[in-house]
């Protein structure tokens, strides 16, 4: 009596199993298994940062932020040196040697008319002279104590380069004397006799010279004067 019931509990056990499994196959019939549903929401949520990730640094600079080329402020045209060396300076009066002798082109008269006085270049070294000259008559070795002349300056004044050996011309035209003997002047003065003039060039000092062929005999302390030139005049 007892091994029965024994067997009816296992068979109602065994029936209880068979319609727990047919239960759960009705159940997983229509569709996919939840594991398998839940499975895939995380691959989809995955996919999400990789379509809204930011543009790579290498992207955004390689475009310039002002674009074009940039020229620098300061590029300017370099001017050609002077194929001369530049300016030279001033002729001091130790760079200069002056001598004079008379025009060939003077006044009638019989005085001296007019004289060139020549300055040469005595240094190493181009240097430069300009302007009229400052014009004295003087004794022989007394160049301090001279006696100015009233200078009219013709011609327009510009710089002379004079290179070492090179030179520069001044000339000068006096009142001329008349008559023989000694003279006489037009305005009724006495003629006057200087053994030497003293010239002077603006900043390259005073010059004292005596001409070549003679004295100088003028009339009312008066001369006119050419710029200092490069052209030798007569």
């Amino acid at each position: 009596m007892q091994h029965r019931n024994t067997i009816r509990v296992t068979m109602s056990a065994m029936a209880t199993i068979a319609a727990a499994l047919s239960l759960t196959a009705c159940q997983s019939g229509g569709g996919e298994p939840a594991a398998d549903k839940s499975s895939q929401a995380p691959a989809t949520a995955a996919a999400s940062p990789t379509a809204s990730s930011p543009t790579s640094p290498a992207t955004a600079a390689s475009k310039p932020a002002g674009g074009g080329t940039s020229t620098p402020s300061g590029a300017t045209a370099t001017p050609a040196s002077d194929p001369s060396g530049g300016t030279a300076p001033t002729c001091p009066v130790t760079a200069l040697e002056a001598s004079a002798y008379q025009a060939a082109n003077r006044p009638n008269g019989t005085g001296t008319g007019a004289a060139i006085v020549e300055f040469t270049n005595v240094s190493g070294k181009a240097c430069v002279v300009q302007g009229h000259p400052t014009v004295a008559g003087a004794g022989n070795g007394s160049p301090d104590h001279n006696a100015p002349l009233k200078v009219t300056p013709t011609g327009s004044a510009s710089s002379v380069k004079i290179a070492p050996g090179g030179k520069a011309w001044v000339k000068l035209t006096f009142v001329q004397v008349q008559g023989e003997a000694d003279g006489y002047c037009a305005s009724g003065a006495k003629p006057t006799v200087y053994p030497t003039l003293v010239v002077g060039l603006p900043g390259s000092g005073a010059h004292q010279v005596a001409l070549s062929d003679g004295e100088i005999a003028e009339c009312d302390n008066k001369v006119t004067a050419t710029a200092v030139s490069a052209v030798k005049p007569s």
